[in-house]
């Protein structure tokens, strides 16, 4: 009941991949991603960009870097933004790198100690902001087309969720202070969309896709209907998420899911359904935000190639797992390897002329 799945072309539920197919699945390194066991290919128009916290390197699940790569396997991404990208127990590297090696993909993780960057794409250019926070890459896909990605972390600190479980008295004004007083999300934040002015991407040509763990709920998702639901949500207008809006992002999974009541898209948490002996607070902190270019007949002109030009359209958007494992089995035994969902988004590539 905490998934969504609405992408007509997946029919395979990412748990019987995991619990089935796995054995298989890992002796195929050479395999394409987008091409799993025959499934459709992907057409050029179409890019997938999966947003996924793995939870310490996957390290906390048996088998855990191959059932993270199962998972990357059957979900077809062109891109992975990565987060907890850490060192594999054992003589194996960095979650990201070692999955890049299987999948033969390129990485890029600089000098963050867990941000990465996945793709078969070609990287162009890399971004640094801070280590903790954000790395960026430009990428041009199959077809030439040039986008920025961004594996972005915010602070996990005085979950809002949790505060409003523990005080349910809670004012409001407290509750949004949580995200910029008990904790450091609401600047963090602040200091990515500043990052990305300072680049020039928030007036970019190309589309600029920013996803990861926000450790926040959005605001599109703390409304009226949600908090008639759930028992911990209000009708707030949360910041992190607002402050995304007001740089000129859109919230990708909810252009495809406007609906939170019908389609909450939980991220966190399938791996834990209690916390510290009472009910979790389920929660979509997972996002892909996107940024499109404006582009005026002097930008078009400056950037010396002809129109159209290429945006990116939210078509489709799956929670991963499919299926939510019982509670009852040991986290070490778990086939979906990370406390996180991961969150897929699939756009399609659309021509715009300069305006």
């Amino acid at each position: 009941m905490f998934t969504v799945d609405h992408s007509s072309r997946t029919a395979i539920c990412i748990l019987a991949a995991t619990l089935i197919g796995v054995g298989g699945l890992i002796g195929c390194a050479s395999s394409p991603a987008r091409d799993p066991g025959g499934i459709d290919e992907v057409k050029p128009d179409v890019l997938r960009v999966l947003a996924w916290n793995v939870l310490h390197g996957a390290n906390d699940v048996t088998d855990g870097p191959e059932k993270a790569l199962a998972v990357i396997r059957e979900s077809r991404a062109d891109v992975v933004l990565m987060q907890e990208s850490y060192d594999i127990n054992g003589d194996r590297p960095k979650l990201g790198a070692w999955l890049a090696e299987q999948l033969g993909w390129n990485q890029w993780q600089g000098d963050s100690p867990h941000l990465c960057i996945l793709t078969p794409y070609d990287i162009a250019e890399t971004f640094a902001h801070e280590p903790w926070h954000g790395v960026g890459a430009r990428l041009i896909d199959e077809s030439g087309r040039p986008f920025i990605v961004w594996s972005i972390w915010l602070d996990y600190r005085a979950f809002i969720t949790y505060a409003l479980r523990e005080n349910p008295d809670m004012s409001d004004a407290d509750l949004i202070a949580l995200e910029s007083v008990s904790s450091s999300r609401l600047p963090e934040a602040t200091r990515i969309v500043a990052r990305l002015k300072a680049l020039g991407q928030l007036e970019s040509p190309i589309p600029v896709l920013v996803g990861g763990d926000w450790n926040t709920p959005s605001h599109l998702d703390w409304t009226l209907d949600t908090s008639r639901v759930y028992k911990r949500r209000r009708n707030l207008p949360l910041p992190v998420s607002l402050a995304m809006k007001d740089a000129g992002f859109i919230d990708t999974y909810r252009v495809v899911e406007p609906n939170p009541v019908q389609s909450p898209g939980i991220t966190w948490s399938p791996m834990f359904r209690m916390k510290g002996g009472t009910e979790q607070g389920f929660e979509r902190i997972d996002r892909v935000y996107l940024k499109d270019p404006v582009l005026t007949g002097s930008e078009a002109e400056a950037l010396a190639q002809p129109a159209p030009h290429w945006a990116l359209q939210p078509r489709a958007g799956t929670v991963y797992p499919l299926v939510w494992e019982s509670d009852e089995i040991p986290v070490l035994e778990r086939s979906f390897p990370s406390d996180h969902g991961a969150v897929l988004i699939e756009f399609g590539w659309i021509e715009t002329e300069a305006r």
